[in-house]
């Protein structure tokens, strides 16, 4: 419908390598154009925001059809997905003009951005999840910090070390790429000073952790709360340290491996760029954010 008009990618799965090795041509068409946005960054929020620009696009198709301020021209939203230390660096290099970020930032990395400017849109959760066919989900619905440390640093490499009623399968270790903003949740909340196993399989998405999860029945990894509510039923979620990963739980802080979903800029909006922005922080794109599993934030 309107395909022609609608311009807003989403640059994920296999074509992550080309974001994550600086390639970024479809950011640089958009960064800094009158009439066009580009973000980049987090393969978590990366989904949200194409599918609140594609609903933006498709219903506008024209930036004066949103205000008539605004130009006579296509609406043109590119979103590309590399991470989110992908999407502080894009915005550092001026090939997108906004990074998407599914973690805290730093202190170092807002001072390196003049004006730094931040949109908290919403909240996620690591979830410890499994496939529902792993024999642990028949006897356990929990696991203690300390123990999920044991699993992800390979101090316990078969199921049976977790719970000896459990077979003697080796345990499949599933994390993002190391380097990633999720792992770095992760390693905070979790980790602290030990170290992931080097077998570990590092996937390059979110989908691709959650995806190898599902193929894989001795697996284990910290899947997005919103990603893994898109898969439902093709999960099992493991309550920690006796919390159940929830709405509730995540925003009142009880479940600990939390964290934000952040839009970052530069500056104040320009005027297409606020159009777009209130239309994200609108009911319409809030209830896409919570469509989409996650927690919406105002």
């Amino acid at each position: 419908m309107k395909k022609r008009l609608i311009t807003a990618f989403l640059l994920i799965g296999a074509m992550f390598v080309v974001a994550a090795c600086g390639n970024g041509e479809k950011s640089k068409e958009g960064a800094g154009k009158s009439a066009q946005i580009a973000f980049n960054g987090s393969s978590t929020l990366a989904p949200v925001v194409s599918k609140v620009a594609t609903d933006f696009t498709e219903k506008n198709v024209k930036w004066n059809k949103v205000d008539s301020s605004l130009p006579d021209e296509n609406i043109t939203i590119y979103v590309s997905s590399g991470g989110s230390g992908a999407g502080i660096k894009a915005v550092l290099d001026m090939t997108a003009d906004f990074g998407l970020v599914a973690r805290e930032v730093k202190d170092g990395e807002k001072q390196k951005i003049k004006d730094y400017k931040e949109y908290k849109v919403g909240i996620d959760a690591l979830t410890i999840a499994v496939n529902p066919n792993n024999p642990i989900t028949k006897i356990k619905d929990n696991l203690t910090s300390e123990q999920i440390k044991k699993i992800f640093s390979g101090e316990y490499k078969t199921w049976n070390e977790v719970d000896p009623s459990l077979p003697a399968n080796e345990i499949v270790v599933v994390t993002r790429d190391l380097g990633g903003g999720a792992h770095e949740v992760f390693q905070q909340k979790i980790m602290g000073d030990t170290k992931v196993t080097e077998k570990a399989v590092q996937a390059p998405s979110m989908g691709a952790l959650v995806a190898k999860i599902i193929e894989n029945e001795n697996a284990i990894g910290y899947a997005s709360y919103g990603v893994s509510k898109q898969n439902e039923g093709k999960l099992f979620r493991l309550k920690v340290d006796g919390v159940a990963a929830a709405p509730d739980t995540i925003t009142d802080g009880s479940y600990k491996i939390q964290r934000p979903l952040l839009i970052v800029g530069s500056g104040e909006l320009k005027a297409i760029q606020k159009a777009f922005m209130d239309y994200l922080r609108s009911d319409a794109g809030m209830a896409v954010i919570e469509n989409m599993g996650f927690i919406p934030v105002k």
